[in-house]
Formats: structure tokens, sequence, C-alpha cells
């Protein structure tokens, strides 16, 4: 790392050439009008504007570069130096103290403008306490107005104009012949000019000619991992950085790829694609129209690509580690990705397929959406062995321990490794041992009573299984719930004691809330349970035209006993409910469940 102090021309000129240009993961986005004067002012002034952060590339390209706002020219040019910190500072300067055109800017209110800048030198050469007054923007016709553009109130479409109302536009600063021209014309036009110039020249175009940034340079050896931390660190202004933006840029900047499919390769586009097609076929993945992260994001699918690729370069090298920490993903090299990654979208498909069949069919019905990244993982690296059954069953039992022990609330990443690794080895009889996720699962007895939202994974677990087992809606009884009437018939977690009951018959229990008391039932259903069980039980029995004895058949598929709601007791129901969810939850995760005392049993 090294420490420089260029002079800000030469920064632009840099810029202008193609010398200095952007990684591609930069995002654009404009400082509006007020911060440009703001920042123009600071400049006259020879204020400190704080250090900006470049990587040498040493002639090479490790990421897609790109030319600032208003430096096209320079597209061909493989820059020697990359921006990562001050992309706005620089940009702004070079549109408003070096480019012969309007910059282009937003307003207060984000609305786009084009924009001149001038310095008004009567006001510069006075305090500088007032130097923000002095730096004064126009529009694109450089002419001032208000009241609907009927008034003008200033008018600078032309250097006589300029000279007359003394304001020097900022876009000349730099360029000497300019310079001297409005100069000229400026003190021929008034005497008292020639003094007034004296001083701008000294206190303000001086300034700016030689104005220094300081500037840190890393050098071209510098890790991704490490330019990526250093990104998020110095930018606390923008939107932080990701790793896909970052392998985004890698993977277009590939010269290898570039030169053999005559363009650059768009991971974006790729993501896309294939996101597009998951989502559309299993809605669990989240919803194309809410935008490319919702639900399954691309973080998720890099780590299922680099924790296939290490597990097959261990396999090749044993001192190798099966990872998907960031180093591992930003080291993810393209040819792999480009090899792996169709396994991985086909594994996700059979992600969506088998949560499908343990009727998790919406995002907002999915325990945990990180614990698919291992299990996509293991479908790429086993393929359709997944489907022999007695693995199937292992992948199926290693899930439900996942989900109604919890096991993925926290860090994952080291997770992730060894339920890989386990899973597999246990599935190829490399090892006998059982994976840590299923003999670290535990699920207390007493956990029911404060399953109470969505937040839990365990709760939307306990839901899925109860449709699983075979529940019959309330209202449409023709058959067991499926995937396709749990989204037709819009079915939700509805309250079997309902709320206004519990608060006048058992006031302040919170248990009035818990998974036991809830169950899965479509919204039909729902508008029919007010009031008690008991009476609510025979409206829906007249309304399904099913014999009330035969209707307590369709509510006992719920895991329930018909009979303490006909007589509306809550305690009974409780108790009884509890016992049978948590035999439900043990065949769920193949182990007995943990009670908080023994004598409870």
């Amino acid at each position: 790392m090294a420490l420089d102090s260029p002079k800000l021309q030469k920064l632009l000129k840099d810029i202008e050439s193609g010398v200095l240009q952007l990684p591609d993961f930069q995002r654009e986005w404009k400082w509006d009008d007020q911060r440009i004067r703001e920042l123009i002012a600071t400049v006259t002034l020879d204020y400190p504007l704080g250090v900006v952060m470049t990587l040498e590339t040493g002639g090479r390209k490790p990421f897609r570069p790109r030319t600032l706002t208003g430096a096209e020219a320079g597209r061909s040019i493989i820059p020697d130096l990359l921006l990562l910190d001050g992309q706005q500072r620089l940009t702004s300067l070079f549109q408003a103290l070096h480019l012969s055109q309007p910059v282009r800017t937003v307003d207060d209110r984000n609305k786009e403008l084009e924009r001149w800048y001038y310095v008004d030198i009567t006001k510069a050469v006075g305090s500088s306490t007032d130097r923000d007054e002095a730096i004064v923007s126009v529009p694109k016709d450089r002419v001032l107005r208000s009241n609907f553009a009927r008034t003008v109130h200033l008018d600078l479409s032309s250097r006589t104009l300029e000279c007359r109302a003394r304001h020097f536009p900022l876009s000349a600063v730099f360029d000497s012949d300019r310079v001297t021209a409005w100069q000229r014309e400026f003190v021929l036009m008034d005497d008292a000019n020639w003094d007034l110039w004296a001083q701008f020249d000294q206190r303000i175009l001086h300034n700016i000619r030689s104005f220094q940034i300081p500037m840190i340079k890393l050098a071209a050896s510098t890790t991704k991992d490490a330019v990526c931390s250093v990104f998020e660190r110095v930018n606390t202004g923008g939107v932080p950085l990701n790793v896909f933006e970052l392998l985004t840029a890698t993977y277009a900047g590939d010269h290898q790829y570039e030169k053999a499919h005559g363009d650059y390769y768009r991971l974006p586009d790729a993501w896309h694609d294939i996101k597009k097609s998951l989502a559309t076929s299993y809605p669990v993945f989240g919803r194309i129209e809410q935008g490319i992260d919702d639900g399954l994001s691309r973080s998720d699918f890099l780590q299922a690509v680099t924790l296939v690729n290490t597990w097959e370069r261990k396999r090749e090298k044993l001192t190798m580690a099966v990872s998907c920490k960031r180093r591992d993903l930003l080291n993810l090299p393209l040819d792999d990705f480009i090899r792996v990654a169709p396994r991985v979208a086909s594994a996700f498909e059979w992600v969506g397929e088998f949560l499908s069949e343990q009727f998790i069919v919406r995002q907002t019905d999915l325990p945990y959406r990180t614990q698919l990244v291992p299990m996509a993982a293991v479908r790429a690296i086993l393929s359709e062995r997944t489907d022999e059954p007695d693995i199937r069953d292992l992948i199926t039992r290693w899930y439900w321990c996942g989900v109604l022990g919890e096991m993925y609330g926290g860090a994952t990443e080291s997770r992730f490794t060894r339920d890989v690794e386990q899973l597999v080895a246990r599935a190829t009889g490399v090892s006998h041992v059982i994976p840590d996720t299923i003999t670290e699962a535990a699920f207390l007895a007493d956990r029911l009573d404060t399953l109470t939202t969505r937040n839990s994974a365990a709760y939307k677990g306990i839901y899925a299984l109860l449709v699983k087992q075979g529940a019959v809606d309330w209202y449409h009884s023709e058959g067991p719930l499926t995937p396709g009437t749990l989204l037709q018939h819009a079915v939700g977690i509805r309250q079997v004691f309902p709320k206004q009951w519990i608060a006048r018959h058992v006031p302040n229990d919170n248990r009035g809330n818990s998974i036991v008391n809830k169950t899965p039932l479509s919204y039909r259903a729902s508008k029919s349970l007010t009031g008690s069980p008991s009476a609510y039980l025979q409206v829906l029995a007249r309304e399904t035209g099913t014999r009330p004895e035969w209707f307590d058949d369709v509510v006992a598929t719920h895991v329930m006993n018909p009979a303490a709601l006909h007589v509306d007791d809550f305690e009974g129901f409780y108790a009884d409910r509890s016992s049978r969810l948590v035999e439900l939850v043990n065949e769920a995760m193949g182990k007995r469940t943990v009670f908080r005392d023994e004598s409870d049993r």
C-alpha cells in the first residue's frame, strides 16, 4: 500500500484518458446539485476533501473496468488504477471542472437535472464563510428563471453575459486558452475588473489548480477478499458491496472467456435465467416480480456452487477444504462456475420438488432458506442417488431435524460444510457416522408453548407436518390438503379456539397463540371460526353437508380430539394435542423429544 497526493488536474486528465477507471462492481449513483456546489466550494477554499482509494492493476484486468461518467473516450484503455473509494467526488469534479458539457445530477427530490457550474467572482473574493453562496449552478441553457420561466434572474448564455454578470464558468478552469480569452474580455469591459481579477486568480483559481487529493494505492497483488473488505469499510455512504457484484466484475474481466466467446460473461443474466425458472416452477423460491433476490438469493446459489466445487477439489487434493466462505466464493474460477452451475440449478429444482412433498410450497412457509444450500449441494454431488429410498430417508430425517431442532438459526457456513461432507459420506457408505445435525438436534416438549409466530422455523415445520400427515380442510373437505390446494384455497394458520373466545374464557393465557391451538385451514373455513368450537363445528358440518359424527373424522385429521372441542374444554384440548404434536415431531426427527422434567412424560 502506498500513499500519494496527486494534483486534482492530473487526476481529471487520468479520468479522461482512461488511466483511472472504476471496477464494474461500483454502482452508479449521482450526488445532488447542492452537494456538488458544496464540493466545489471546498476545493476553491483548499480545504481537505478526504482520501480516495485506488487499486493498481499491474497492466491486467482483475475486474471488468468502466470509465467514470463522462469519460467514455477512455473505454478502450486498460487502466493503471481502479477507483475503489471517491467515485462521486471525482465524478462530480470531473464533470463540473473538466468537461465542456453540463453535469448530470439530481435535485433534492431526485429529479434529473443538467447543470453548469459558475463562481460568482464578487462573492468569492469576499469572506470565505460565504463561499457556498458564491458557487452557482444554472440550467443547460445557462439561463436561471423563476415564475414558471417567465422571469429571468441570470443569463449566462454567452461569454459577454458571463463577464457582465461577473460569473466565471468553472468548466474552463483547467483550459488555459479559455481562461485567457475570458480574462481578456472581462478586464477590457471595466477597468475596475483588473484588480478584481487579480484577487480572483490568486484566491480562487490558484487554489483549484494547485489542489491535491490524498490517494491510497493498493498493490495489484491485493486479494479480492481484501478488496471486498476494504470497499465495504470505506464506502459507508453507499450500498454495501456483496460478493455477487464482485464476482460479476471478475467474470466480466476474464480475458480468456472473452477471447473464446467474443463477448464477456454476464453473471447477472445467468442468475436471472436460473432464478426465473426456479421461481416459476416453485413459488417457495420467491416471486420474481418482487425482485431477483426475493426468496432464494444469488448468494445462496453461489454458496451451493462453491460447496460442490470445493468438495470436488478436495477429492483431487486431500489438503483442500470443503467451504463456502466469502474468500472461497471470490476465488471461484469462471470455468468452474460454468461447469457446476447447471448441476446446482437442476439440484435446486429437486429441492423444490422435495419441499413440495413436505407440503412447503410458499416462501412464507419455508422454515429455513439457508438449509436449502447444503441440500442442493448434496443433490448436485450425489445426483440420482438421492432418490434411492435409504438416502431419501436420510435426507428427509436430516431436513426435519434441522427444522424442528432449529439448527439453522445462527451462523451456518460451518454447518453447511459438515452437513455436505457427512451426508455424502453416510449416503455413499464411506462413513457410518450420523450427521451432526441429526445427532445434535433436540426438541424440548415445552417449546410448543412458545411457538407462537412464523418467526420460528419449528412453528412453520409443525404447520407443514400437520398438512403432510393428511389434514383435511374444514370447508373444502373432499380430501386431504395438497400442495395445489394450499395455494388454491389460501390455506393459513388459524386458531382452533378463536382469539375472542380465549380473551373471554382464559384471559392472559399466552397458550392461545401457541401452535398447539393453531391448525392449517382455508380462508373460507376461517370465516366460520367464530364463537366457541362447539358452536362453529356445527356450522361447518352444515356448510359442508356432512353429518356431525362424520365431520368429527375430518376434525381428527388435524391431530386433535374432537370431543374436547364439543365441550369447549381448552385445558383438555391443549394437553391432548400437545402430546399428539410431540409424537408427530418424534416421528419426523426419528428420535424422542426431550422433556424438561422426566416426570412430565
